[in-house]
């Protein structure tokens, strides 16, 4: 599952991987963790070499049950502060470096292909053409801007709805830089959640996934 910032993917394809009884990828987490990897390591996040120099030492570790997520680097367990604001203001800069991208996509499809499940709901930005352009079921979760941003600003209690929606349209100019994660590629659903609610969300990816499994 492929989708913008707050259009509300990550939420989606927990409660599918949950009620589908599937393993759950946050590949978005993983970029996050290691943007604060080098950020801890006090490097400049928009220099791909320094990014290159840091992310060497970066031991990563992340769950796969949508019921206990979290992340951690090392020892630590990061999935708080992943979703600190300099955080987010750093990891366009780390996922747009292409060794990084290559590496930790070896790793997800690693990852999916040695889960103990039936199966794996894996979301972020290239997962449905890069990560994995093969899956039985690729979807392009989508909303529109302004909606993206009142989501987004339910979350972020401390920053008002304007600052979000230009955060989120700063965002998506810097992804969309790397990978098409606006349109969908050919045989890629796409579900548009600008006017369903979160259990309408969900049912709609469970029928598209009951379709392919009938």
């Amino acid at each position: 599952m492929d989708g913008p910032a707050g259009s509300g993917k990550s939420s989606v394809a927990k409660e599918a991987a949950r009620r589908l009884g599937f393993g759950y990828l946050d590949t978005g987490a993983v970029y996050r963790a290691l943007a604060w990897h080098v950020l801890a390591h006090e490097a400049d996040t928009s220099d791909a070499a320094a990014v290159l120099d840091a992310s060497g030492d970066f031991d990563w570790t992340i769950s796969l049950d949508p019921d206990a997520f979290w992340v951690r680097v090392g020892e630590t367990d990061v999935t708080d502060a992943i979703r600190e604001q300099r955080v987010s203001d750093a990891v366009s800069g780390v996922a747009r470096v292409p060794a990084v991208r290559q590496a930790v996509n070896t790793a997800f499809r690693a990852l999916a292909a040695g889960t103990d499940r039936p199966g794996i709901v894996i979301e972020g930005r290239d997962i449905t053409t890069v990560v994995a352009p093969d899956a039985p079921v690729r979807i392009l979760l989508t909303a529109a801007p302004e909606v993206r941003a009142a989501r987004r600003s339910k979350e972020l209690a401390d920053l008002d709805a304007v600052t979000v929606a230009t955060a989120l349209h700063r965002r998506d100019a810097s992804d969309s830089q790397v990978v098409d994660f606006l349109s969908a590629a050919p045989g890629v659903e796409v579900v548009d959640s600008t006017a369903l609610d979160l259990e309408q969300t969900v049912q709609a990816v469970l029928a598209l996934t009951s379709r392919v499994n009938a």
